[in-house]
């Protein structure tokens, strides 16, 4: 799958801990691996672990669960045509809940 990041993303993404960008990474590895595995062009259905929902209010904006350790981990992205008939997922914001004041 492909990806892309927008807006605070990259910044927020360095003020992470160590352990939160590996719990980060694990999650990146079950999206592609979801994706390998059910890939018929279009979005996959996403594991329950990873709590994929769309954000309440922000028409087109998902938000993912990637840790429930202290602080909560969730990302926002959106999806967006990577080409070839591939979806790809640009993200958008990553945290603790404050990220939902502006998803």
């Amino acid at each position: 799958m492909k990806f892309d990041v927008v807006g605070p993303f990259v910044a927020e993404f360095d003020r992470l801990s160590d352990r939160e960008k590996v719990l980060f990474s694990e999650a990146i590895r079950e999206i592609n691996r979801t994706y390998r595995r059910q890939h018929r062009g279009g979005i996959p259905h996403w594991p329950g672990s990873l709590r994929i929902k769309r954000v309440e209010g922000w028409r087109g904006v998902w938000e993912m669960t990637w840790s429930f350790a202290g602080p909560a981990g969730r990302a926002t992205f959106e999806y967006f045509d990577a080409g070839d008939g591939e979806v790809g997922i640009r993200w958008r914001r990553i945290g603790g809940h404050e990220i939902f004041r502006d998803p």
